[in-house]
């Protein structure tokens, strides 16, 4: 059997692909010294499987500061693909979508945030996360310690 030079380059190309597509980067993020003024380049943070309690949700999580960067507010990425959880958060927490819907249903109300919308969520509240199809938004919560919140 003989193999052409471009099913051969394919063959090449799609190894090289997936071996690169298990290589993240690291988030880029730099912290002035002197300020303590943070600065993180968005479009380089990969969030990491997230566990909703809720068996084959799509959700994704980083936080992008540590507690010693910011003891007081948190901030990170949450991405979240056709799937829903329930959840009460502990904390207050304001989202800003980047890109996609992302619903807050509390009760029998549906809160739609789309693309630039800012939702903020307070403290005690009991709702469910619903993304209809793929969002990508940020969190900033108050506490820092929202994970470590009862």
């Amino acid at each position: 059997m003989q193999i052409s030079q471009e099913q051969l380059e394919a063959v090449i190309r799609k190894v090289l692909q997936e071996q690169m597509a298990g290589l993240t980067k690291p988030m880029e993020k730099c912290v002035d010294k002197t300020s303590g003024v943070l600065v993180v380049k968005g479009r380089s943070v990969r969030p990491e499987p997230f566990d909703t309690g809720k068996p084959g949700t799509k959700v994704f999580l980083s936080d992008v500061m540590t507690l010693e960067e910011s003891p007081r507010l948190m901030a990170g990425i949450m991405e979240m693909e056709e799937s829903s959880f329930p959840w009460t958060l502990q904390y207050d927490e304001v989202d800003y979508i980047i890109e996609g819907v992302l619903e807050i249903k509390i009760g029998d109300a549906v809160i739609r945030g789309e693309e630039g919308d800012i939702l903020f969520i307070p403290k005690g509240s009991s709702i469910s996360f619903v993304a209809p199809g793929k969002t990508r938004f940020m969190y900033v919560t108050y506490p820092a310690d929202w994970a470590e919140q009862e």
